[in-house]
């Protein structure tokens, strides 16, 4: 794909942008971003990572904290490689502690890529056929990379500092169609093993969601989380804003609705309203899991709300990963020839 620049496009392809009542909410989305919109295509995704500082705060936690950036960026090249070879349209990096933001350096871990190489690589991906999206993950179970402010929580300092990063991620990435905000787990069964737990619940949860949708729309991004909150909060789908994406998540091999209230929820939320993005893994080596969501997505959900498939092999950009990363792709891979 040849990108075109983004004054042609805004001259052209603007009133195609406009004439969509979901995306013209969002018409400041970046060039890329908008051609993608704007042809519509199915979303084939993998999340990859840049940050590593997200699973815990000691050394006994399930992914020890890291002082220096581990990702090998040989490897990175490689997958993304592949994913364009094998049909992938859309890579989501989780950034963590990886970037050296200019509005908060102190985040960056030694070796933490500078803006300059994030903005050079994300022309890469584009040229690749990928759409780079950003995750942050602001829920207070997986935000160890914001190093001392992830125990500020629901301070006026954390909400100045996250405002700041989701601005700068966007300006970095063009203001590109999603910002994924995580937004998972945040609850005690998740944080027994950490030497500091914040968890918040009720209306503070709520304001605080709130507070991170509102800065995504005023930058002109389409908030993404993981759906998880809807498991055991059935009245979220009743105040949630529409314009969320939401990506229920699932990494087993049964999907009977029945006997599973996870299911339950992939059709819960497409009756509430909510585009979706089904999300599957192979981290338990269940194999068949992407190509069963695709299936159960495909054969149960409204077409008009499904807006792709997203793959999470939940492992680092590492040597001792690679391999099984690359089985990821390749389950996607499979999935979009069989489709």
């Amino acid at each position: 794909m040849n990108p075109m620049t983004r004054r042609s496009f805004m001259k052209s392809g603007a009133a195609a942008l406009a004439a969509s009542p979901v995306l013209s909410a969002f018409a400041g989305a970046g060039l890329f971003a908008e051609e993608a919109a704007k042809t519509n295509p199915l979303i084939w995704g993998i999340l990859l990572h840049l940050g590593h500082n997200m699973w815990g705060d000691t050394q006994t936690a399930y992914t020890p904290p890291v002082d220096h950036l581990t990702f090998e960026e040989d490897l990175w090249d490689e997958l993304t490689e592949k994913a364009s070879e094998l049909g992938l349209n859309m890579v989501v990096i989780d950034l963590g502690e990886g970037v050296q933001y200019k509005t908060h350096p102190e985040i960056a871990i030694k070796g933490a890529w500078t803006v300059d190489k994030l903005r050079s690589d994300l022309e890469r991906l584009r040229k690749l056929g990928l759409e780079p999206i950003p995750k942050l993950n602001f829920s207070s179970c997986h935000d160890f990379w914001l190093g001392d402010y992830a125990k500020m929580v629901s301070t006026p300092t954390y909400y100045q500092v996250c405002s700041d990063l989701i601005k700068e991620v966007t300006e970095i990435f063009d203001h590109p169609r999603f910002f994924h905000l995580g937004y998972d787990e945040e609850a005690y069964r998740h944080q027994t093993s950490l030497d500091y737990i914040v968890i918040r619940q009720g209306e503070l949860w709520k304001h605080d969601f709130l507070f991170f949708v509102d800065q995504c729309e005023k930058n002109n991004v389409r908030p993404w989380i993981w759906a998880d909150y809807a498991w055991d909060h059935k009245d979220f789908l009743e105040w949630a804003p529409k314009s969320i994406v939401m990506s229920n998540w699932y990494y087993e091999d049964e999907f009977d609705p029945e006997k599973n209230p996870v299911i339950q929820c992939y059709l819960d939320l497409d009756a509430a309203g909510f585009d979706q993005i089904p999300t599957g893994s192979d981290i338990w080596d269940h194999n068949e899991n992407f190509a069963k969501t695709v299936k159960f997505g495909r054969e149960k959900l409204s077409k008009e709300r499904l807006l792709g498939y997203l793959q999470v092999p939940w492992r680092f950009t590492e040597k001792q990963y690679h391999e099984l990363n690359l089985r990821s792709l390749q389950q996607i891979g499979d999935a979009i020839k069989n489709y």
